[in-house]
């Protein structure tokens, strides 16, 4: 079967190559999927540079999430239930980007036939780090102000529009004056350019020099230091990625007035924590909310296993129109 595999850490369109790989057989609490579509994330081009909190042991195959059909079991209840179902794949081991993949039963789940292969591709690392950061970590509160930077991707526009579901208002942060508009039609309540001054000054003017409660910040650098200097007395920052790859600067003066903290979220982390009824109502939250258009994906290109190295190259690009895909097979 086929497989994208990266030999060594690097860029992934330098290192990343299709090849032939022998398939495996599933043991015990295992099972045998046939990929159908995997999204190309952040955390999945940081893995394949080895700057991500997993990290890989060369030759490895790269991709976190994805959608496919169960085809076999190594046995176990579990495994005969998922049988034959189209699933999402949980996959922090083997990776999905390749024909077919073994993970244990537990880390698929079934996904409705109205959920299309794009949308349950991306069914998990954003909407639940979502859901998460907002619902569980920050405890944002109906009126309240968030925060966010790099609000024009996937995870932001979702944070915007669960914020009309959930009542609590959004201050957005972009770097690119083109997504202002459009932010604001998905019905972000405040749209901030970087570049037009110093951000926490401009957070204080639309909070009536107060700052705010609640942040995240999957940017890191100035930007995010910015997004924990716009913090309010008793406020609360999430940084969630390092897209930026340079650190968050802090003056332990201004963390200390007015008892503010910072605290990194890794989902990944996060999940290990969480009981099995957890996880099962947060699945569900996570189905409804897709199928009520709140945490969809915004898809873009999508390219075949044999072009990854064309599609990682669209996913870093900035300003794409949306999640990059890999199609990897059809039903």
């Amino acid at each position: 079967m086929k497989a994208a595999i990266f030999e060594q850490f690097g860029e992934p369109a330098e290192v990343l190559r299709v090849s032939e790989v022998e398939p495996t057989q599933p043991m015990p609490g295992q099972v045998r999927v046939r990929m159908l579509a995997s999204p190309i994330n952040p955390s999945d081009l940081l893995f394949i540079q080895g700057r991500y909190g997993l990290k890989a042991k060369p030759p490895a195959v790269p991709g976190f999430e994805g959608v496919g059909v169960v085809e076999g079991s190594g046995g176990g209840l579990l495994g005969w239930l998922r049988k034959g179902k189209r699933v999402v794949v949980l996959n922090d081991r083997s990776g999905n980007w390749q024909e077919e993949v073994i993970v244990p039963a537990r880390q698929v789940v079934p996904v409705p036939a109205a959920l299309s292969d794009e949308q349950a591709a991306s069914f998990f690392v954003n909407p639940a780090t979502a859901l998460v950061v907002t619902r569980h970590v920050l405890h944002i509160r109906p009126g309240e102000w968030l925060l966010q930077s790099a609000a024009g991707g996937a995870l932001g526009k979702m944070i915007i529009r669960l914020s009309k579901r959930d009542g609590f208002r959004t201050i957005n942060l972009v770097r690119r004056r083109e997504q202002v508009e459009e932010l604001k039609q998905l019905g972000a309540d405040h749209v901030l350019v970087e570049q037009d001054g110093p951000i926490a000054e401009q957070v204080r003017r639309v909070t009536d020099g107060k700052g705010v409660r609640c942040a995240m910040d999957p940017v890191g650098g100035e930007t995010g230091s910015a997004v924990v200097a716009s913090l309010s007395a008793d406020g609360h920052a999430v940084p969630y990625g390092l897209l930026s790859g340079q650190p968050i600067s802090i003056d332990p003066r201004f963390l200390i007035t007015g008892s503010k903290r910072v605290e990194g979220f890794w989902l990944t982390d996060w999940v290990k924590r969480q009981g099995v009824i957890t996880m099962l109502k947060l699945f569900r939250q996570v189905r409804r909310l897709m199928q009520d258009n709140v945490l969809t994906t915004d898809v873009g290109e999508v390219f075949t296993l044999e072009r990854v190295q064309d599609a990682v190259r669209e996913a870093a690009r900035p300003g794409k129109a949306g999640k990059v895909l890999l199609r990897i097979a059809s039903h």
